[in-house]
């Protein structure tokens, strides 16, 4: 039997997160694009200056049905007819709404992109926002909202923006809204919604993929030039004031098998110098099936399936004066939630005392940069991550020098900043989960007022 030779790695070919080509079209809309040969599914993606704090008072979710709309029909052709058009170019067009603004996402094959961005430019430009279309979207969307209210995790995600943030605040309250503001939602409102926010002038479109041969200046021009709008003003982002001081809320669920977990509390945004250790110390806390967390909770104790620690921005400012979600979660068995809870501080404790070994800042550093070549292989992961640094005012190399910083980012830098980042004092912890069951042994625990609230 002949064995041919093993093959030999060779040497890694230089990497960077690419850098977009920036220009403005004439309607003001502002272009960020990247040339990526071999991709061919151009990905695009439009965020609309229409942020949640823009919501009428009453009308929390208005954001939401104008997103899902936008594909509804428009003054060429109906809501089928629109499906239909992108069905027969290969295209797939979604939107959704955040905190920051509106996000258009379309996929569609380099070959049909003209057709494509006409149709995108369509929804942008003329929605129809038919009555009927508008009064079914509310209508599913009022189906929705008993499903997400009995996810555990969805649950406890929304007791814990309650509780960190003001009830004046949008962000205190759920993104895609309640049964009380979502009834009453109908075309004119979101109609009304559209006409105010959404304009080409504090617009920014990404384009991603082979554009090789392709005059995307005047190909844009033909289409997405063609939307109009008056000049405007962004609307500026509230102060945004938190409140986590040490406290455990609990969200009854008598019965429940599972408690669902979320320790949290409100950090810096992107902007922040220690972003970049912050994100390599939480990842050795919590990013993976390896770390801290995962190693005592999950490997030694067996309480959980997996529990992760992340940050998340929610409102980003030039200033640096925005707000991220720094958190811990997962889900434990009822009976152990109390034991589960001790030792996830007992590992915060440690942390602090001993620090970080370099073998976890190495391994952390490798899952983060030496894989990222592979997470960016796609057009739509890159535009994407251009898509979020225009959301959060950042600037278009901020990816690439984070990977830099990422990488000679020291052992004990990292354990500070994760430290820093989950202070015992300072985690508001929403439990989800049977109250009779686990209130007493939580308040033995001493880690803060216990609140016990209906599920």
């Amino acid at each position: 039997m002949t064995f041919h030779p093993q093959p030999r790695p060779g040497q890694p070919r230089p990497w960077a997160f690419p850098a977009p080509e920036r220009s403005t079209l004439p309607n003001g809309l502002t272009v960020l694009s990247s040339r990526r040969p071999g991709q061919k599914v151009v990905a695009v993606e439009v965020l609309l200056a229409a942020p949640l704090d823009a919501e009428p008072e009453g009308l929390d979710g208005v954001a939401t049905i104008m997103a899902r709309a936008l594909s509804e029909g428009t003054d060429k052709h109906s809501a089928e007819e629109f499906a239909a058009e992108l069905e027969r170019c290969g295209a797939t067009l979604d939107a959704h709404a955040d905190h920051p603004g509106v996000r258009v996402s379309l996929e569609v094959p380099v070959s049909r992109l003209d057709k494509g961005l006409g149709l995108l430019a369509d929804a942008l430009r003329a929605p129809a926002f038919p009555d009927g279309e508008v009064e079914r979207l509310v209508r599913n969307r009022l189906d929705e909202i008993p499903h997400e209210l009995a996810n555990p995790a969805r649950r406890a995600a929304m007791a814990l923006s309650k509780e960190l943030f003001a009830a004046d605040l949008r962000c205190s309250r759920p993104r895609q809204g309640t049964e009380e503001t979502v009834a009453r939602i109908d075309a004119a409102a979101v109609r009304a919604f559209y006409d105010t926010y959404v304009r080409p002038f504090t617009s920014t479109v990404v384009l991603v993929g082979d554009l090789a041969g392709i005059d995307l200046e005047a190909l844009l021009e033909s289409t997405l030039g063609e939307w109009s709008g008056k000049p405007a003003e962004r609307r500026p982002l509230p102060a945004i004031t938190a409140d986590d001081t040490g406290r455990v809320v609990i969200v009854d669920r008598p019965g429940s098998v599972q408690t669902q977990v979320l320790i949290g509390r409100a950090g810096a945004d992107r902007h922040d110098p220690v972003w970049a250790a912050q994100v390599l110390g939480t990842y050795c806390l919590g990013g993976t099936l390896t770390s801290r967390l995962d190693r005592v909770l999950r490997e030694e104790k067996g309480y959980t399936y997996g529990v992760r620690a992340f940050g998340q921005v929610l409102l980003s400012t030039p200033e640096g004066t925005g707000v991220s979600l720094l958190g811990i979660s997962g889900s434990v068995a009822t009976d152990v939630t109390a034991p589960a809870l001790a030792d996830t501080w007992q590992v915060l404790r440690t942390l602090a005392a001993e620090g970080l070994t370099d073998d976890e800042r190495d391994a952390a550093v490798q899952n983060l940069v030496g894989v990222a070549p592979l997470r960016y292989e796609t057009a739509s992961a890159v535009a994407g991550t251009f898509a979020d640094q225009v959301e959060q005012s950042l600037p278009d190399d901020f990816q690439a020098r984070l990977y830099e910083r990422l990488a000679v980012t020291g052992t004990v830098e990292a354990t500070a900043a994760a430290v820093n980042a989950f202070p015992l004092d300072r985690l508001v912890v929403v439990l989800v989960g049977d109250a009779s069951v686990i209130a007493d042994p939580i308040r033995e625990l001493g880690i803060g007022p216990v609140e016990v609230v209906s599920g």
